[in-house]
């Protein structure tokens, strides 16, 4: 099992159902990887078209499944429900990096928008004690 970082490139949605009625929406996006959450920036009155372009960065293991997105629209009240999307991992572990790709996301099973995102996976450095040095000479007390 390969652990290291993976980076999530959250670039923008759009397409996305308004759910305000008087005013635009002002979406986030709440990304979930396993039991770590991480929030973006509210896109304040960007109706359904935000733009986001920030970066997330979640320690993982090349077995994790998926990556979660879900978008809602900040309010003062209750946050309402926008859309979601899950986006399996498997082709970033073999490729190291996913270019900007557009996903759709969904309510209810239906379609409701896309969000785009870029992925990108580095395996932790290996780390290697001084012994483990095999050009050099051997570690010895003994002269």
């Amino acid at each position: 099992m390969v652990h290291g970082k993976l980076e999530v490139l959250l670039v923008s949605a759009k397409g996305l159902e308004d759910t305000d009625f008087l005013n635009n929406m002002d979406p986030f996006v709440i990304l979930t990887c396993r039991t770590q959450e991480q929030k973006s920036s509210v896109a304040n009155g960007a109706g359904s078209e935000p733009e986001w372009n920030e970066t997330f960065v979640f320690t993982v293991s090349d077995d994790t499944p998926q990556l979660h997105l879900k978008i809602m629209d900040s309010d003062l009240t209750n946050d309402d429900f926008v859309g979601e999307r899950t986006i399996p991992l498997e082709a970033v572990f073999q490729e190291g990096s996913l270019p900007p790709a557009v996903h759709p996301v969904v309510k209810e099973e239906k379609y409701c928008g896309e969000v785009k995102l870029a992925l990108t996976f580095t395996p932790a450095a290996e780390t290697r004690r001084p012994d483990d040095n095999e050009e050099g000479p051997p570690y010895s007390s003994w002269s």
